[in-house]
């Protein structure tokens, strides 16, 4: 009796013995198969503004070579074109209006979760640097946060370098990498003069003009700032032995700082550049994927990477497979909003493939840009020749008021949606398909338009707007409703706890 009690004994501690090993050994493995990860998040870059998608006026070389050894995203849509709603929904993996802050300068509530939260709480070692621009509820998801522009410089890039080299080496890092180019007002820096006024090729949308020309090349010096501090974190990485377990993604947050462009649901505001390098997928070199991804997809997929179970609070799925095997098909549909930034708005987007469909619930607006685009050298370009007539269709599109309450585009025949299919006699089936989309994605999602949605902080055209004042600035003309944020989208009905994907 008391032999076999030892022997029961005796394999009971063995088999706890065992169960200690196991689950040692499968943490310290699973610990060492953790990536490490860098987001690099540019601030107003459209989707062609660098070398790798075709565009040869712009010099990112550093990005092009991560590209060429990674994969190219070609159809990577964000959830809107403005600022702090787009980081929030890509750190959230929510939409704009499901995380409580669909509005610029607007903050999630304390209890909303973070991408960072959760790798930090399994192990991960989470730093920030540069623009932040989230909200306080972030702020518990990171080890480490340097916001300080002192810090950070002008483009938002000067401490990354220093963060990687103290990166703690026991621990997989996550880094979001935030710069504050290409974001107006320009600044002279070690860039400046890179690209020459007289050798670049100026969009349709745009007046070919002086102001135009070295508005653009601006522009573009910054991009290659934001490139070249890309570089230098590389070499960082090779130096210390990080560079084969280091996921990097580059992106940005919305489309250029131009008309035509930021805070618009088209192309130009809302499909993102998106490189992603990892040595250890797979995938060969230089891939290329056409399939949709949503920005409410990455933090899913960042999180299976780290083998970490995925999040009921998550919209977005995984396209860890994807990155496997870039040819296969994903997505069905992504969609966007665009909500109050500088001035009123409320339109939403959804896009399959190769159709876009627009629904816009103010339409007596003209949509000039933002509040920076409106003070910018190539709207008074555009200003200037809408006034002496020799503006064309497609530049003129800003100031269209009222606008159409539909838009629909072929994105392969019209890459840059000029031509609504909505205004001819043929109108497209596919238009039936996105509009049903589009209904049930806001059904699903608690999305709402509030009877008090927040108005115009600033007059649509600015007095003055046609007269330079001493410094070459524009009056920016606040309104009577000028810092007054009336109703958030989704706050009605509750869309912070609604996790719902809708159609995928």
């Amino acid at each position: 009796m008391n032999l076999n009690f030892q022997n029961i004994v005796t394999c009971l501690l063995s088999g706890i013995l065992c169960l200690i090993f196991y689950s040692c050994t499968t943490k310290t493995d699973q610990t060492a198969l953790q990536p490490n990860m860098i987001v690099f998040i540019a601030d107003d870059v459209s989707w062609d503004d660098l070398g790798c998608y075709g565009n040869d006026q712009v010099e990112s070389p550093n990005i092009d070579a991560l590209a060429n050894e990674g994969i190219i995203f070609k159809n990577a849509y964000l959830t809107t074109s403005s600022c702090s709603p787009s980081r929030n929904s890509i750190i959230t993996g929510r939409y704009p209006h499901n995380t409580g802050a669909a509005e610029l300068h607007s903050m999630p509530p304390m209890e909303m979760i973070s991408l960072p939260e959760i790798l930090k709480s399994d192990g991960y070692y989470t730093l920030q640097a540069g623009k932040f621009h989230m909200g306080d509820y972030a702020i518990r998801g990171f080890d480490e946060i340097h916001s300080d522009r002192k810090i950070n410089g002008h483009g938002g890039e000067a401490y990354w370098v220093n963060a990687i080299e103290n990166a703690p080496d026991d621990k997989p890092f996550f880094m979001w990498f935030a710069s504050h180019d290409a974001h107006r007002g320009w600044a002279e820096n070690q860039f400046t003069g890179t690209h020459k006024p007289n050798e670049i090729e100026v969009p349709e949308y745009l007046v070919d003009g002086p102001k135009t020309r070295l508005d653009l090349v601006n522009y573009f010096d910054e991009i290659s700032r934001f490139d070249y501090y890309i570089g230098e974190v590389i070499k960082k990485l090779k130096e210390k032995g990080n560079y084969e377990n280091t996921i990097i993604i580059v992106m940005a947050d919305n489309g250029r700082p131009f008309p035509h462009s930021k805070t618009r649901v088209n192309d130009q505001g809302v499909k993102t550049p998106f490189v992603v390098h990892y040595p250890k997928l797979t995938a060969s070199n230089n891939s290329v994927t056409e399939s949709l991804i949503s920005a409410v997809d990455i933090a899913p997929t960042l999180i299976d990477f780290a083998g970490i179970e995925p999040l009921d609070h998550f919209q977005g799925v995984s396209f860890k497979n994807l990155l496997l095997e870039p040819s296969q098909k994903f997505r069905n549909y992504v969609f966007a909003e665009h909500n109050w930034h500088d001035y009123e708005a409320f339109e939403r987007m959804v896009s399959n493939e190769r159709y876009m469909y627009i629904k816009n619930e103010r339409p007596q607006f003209s949509q000039q840009g933002p509040l920076d685009a409106v003070n910018s050298p190539s709207y008074t370009e555009l200003k200037l020749a809408l006034l002496d007539g020799s503006i064309t269709a497609r530049q003129s599109d800003i100031f269209m008021a009222p606008r159409p309450n539909e838009e629909l585009y072929d994105l392969i025949a019209d890459p840059y949606q000029y031509n609504n299919l909505m205004m001819g006699d043929d109108i497209p089936q596919v238009y039936k398909e996105l509009k049903q989309k589009l209904a049930e994605w806001t059904t699903a999602t608690a999305d709402d338009l509030p009877d008090n949605i927040t108005k115009d902080w600033y007059l649509r055209e600015p007095v003055g707007a046609n007269e330079k004042d001493p410094d070459g600035k524009r009056k920016t003309n606040k309104t009577s409703n000028y810092d007054i944020r009336n109703e958030m989208p989704g706050s009605a009905t509750n869309a912070t706890k609604i996790n719902a994907k809708g159609p995928f």
